[in-house]
Formats: structure tokens, C-alpha cells, sequence
């Protein structure tokens, strides 16, 4: 079985999968954390691993940047698969003051300015939510590991040049960062009866001028990506 983005057998993926947005991270974390890791997916350079994590049978594959590409990756991993849980480890910005660089922040809900909820055609606004079972998973794996993390409301943007500069906006509304991907992970989660959760990293600070290199960005921020595999494996 595969589909026009995966050319994963049946049984190929895990029941549970991590899914960075770069996929040079993903296969980072297959190479640093999985057990005899194993490629299988390579369709348009989004690399996807199946291993072991402390006798736990993981995956890790990329998703690309922004909505409609994890739409249709985590739709797939969900519909097609038969993924149970999907772990979104990526990047933010800060939007609150008090969220600084390099600060691990998970997502209890994502607010967005996407389109994407309207081809559910619901009679009013929908709030996409984290599944509590990984929420609570990844909160108690930040804990055992002594890990610093916060958890609240992120936002999906479909713009990463904003023409509007409408953070500031979102700011007052207690929005902890930006990011691109996890209202549409969440949303896909729900329609499928699915378990889904994101777990960021803060990358830069929009407000104040301050970022991380492309490398950082790639290879160093192991709190995540320790929490997110502490959490699939109890999971």
C-alpha cells in the first residue's frame, strides 16, 4: 500500500509517529535516539523512520512546512496507516513576553487564521484541541526528566511574512507562539478519532529581533524531541 506521498508498505509505521516539520530532522532523531532505524519514506525528500525507543516501536517523518502540507501527510498517516497518535516536534516564535529563546512550549490548543475547518461546513467556529491522553503523557514526561515546559494556547498561521503584523493583536490574547502546522494535525486527529499533540521549541522571538541559527534549529533542541519520545513510548 502506499499513496501518491508515501511509499510506506502496510505495517511499515508505528502506531504512534513524531512528525517534525524539516525532514532532516526527522531523520536526525532516527539516527540519535531510534534503534535500528529504518527509511520508509523517501517520496519528495520527506524522510520517514521506523525504530525502537526504549523497547517502543516509533516513527519520524517529516511534514513540510505549513497547513495543507501536514494536512494531507498526517491525513494519510491517520486514514491510510492506521497511526494512532501523531507528535508534531517543530519550531516557534515567541509571541508572550515572558516566553524566551529556546523555551519548550505545548500546545493545549491552536488557535488559527486558516481556512482549513471550513471543509468540515460546521454551523460556527471551531476550537482545535490536543488530545489530553499525549497532553497529559508529555506533561508527565517533561516532569520525570526535570525538563522546564509551558503549555497553552498556540497559533497556526497560514502567513510567515505577516503584511498585517498582527502578533501584537494575538499577544493580547495570551497566545504563547506562532507556528504553521498543528490546528490542521489537530483537526485531522478529530475527524479521524485520533490522538494528536504539539510540542514546540521556541526558535526566535518576532517581537524582540532575536532567532536561532538553521542549525539549532535542526539538530540541538533535544527537550522536545526527548519529551515527544518519552511520551510515545508510554503511550
Amino acid at each position: 500500500m502506499s499513496t501518491p506521498h508515501n511509499n510506506a508498505n502496510k505495517g511499515d509505521i508505528a502506531r504512534t509517529v513524531l512528525m517534525p516539520g524539516d525532514p532532516l530532522r526527522a531523520r536526525f532523531i532516527a539516527e540519535n535516539y531510534l534503534d535500528s532505524p529504518v527509511c520508509y519514506n523517501e517520496v519528495r525528500g520527506m524522510l520517514g523512520y521506523t525504530g525502537t525507543y526504549k523497547g517502543v516501536r516509533v516513527s519520524v517523518q517529516g511534514s513540510g512546512m505549513g497547513i495543507p502540507s501536514i494536512g494531507i501527510y498526517s491525513w494519510e498517516l491517520f486514514n491510510e496507516y492506521g497511526v494512532e497518535n501523531i507528535i508534531r516536534v517543530g519550531t516557534a516564535g515567541a509571541v508572550a513576553d515572558d516566553v524566551q529563546l529556546r523555551d519548550v512550549v505545548i500546545g493545549m490548543s491552536a488557535s488559527t487564521n486558516s481556512a482549513y475547518a471550513s471543509q468540515y461546513r460546521l454551523p460556527g467556529t471551531y476550537a482545535p484541541t490536543a488530545s489530553w491522553k499525549l497532553l497529559r503523557a508529555a506533561a508527565e514526561a517533561a516532569e520525570r526528566s526535570g525538563k522546564s515546559y509551558r503549555v497553552g494556547n498556540i497559533l497556526s498561521s497560514d502567513t510567515f511574512y505577516d503584511d498585517a503584523d498582527s502578533l501584537a493583536q494575538w499577544q493580547k490574547m495570551g497566545v504563547l507562539a506562532i507556528e504553521m502546522e498543528a490546528a490542521a494535525l489537530y483537526m485531522n486527529a478529530a475527524r479521524a478519532g485520533k490522538n494528536a499533540l504539539c510540542i514546540l521549541t521556541v526558535s526566535d522571538c518576532p517581537l524582540r529581533g532575536l532567532s536561532t541559527s538553521a542549525e539549532e534549529r535542526q539538530t540541538t533542541f533535544r527537550d522536545m524531541m526527548e519529551i515527544a519520545l518519552d511520551t510515545a513510548a508510554g503511550v
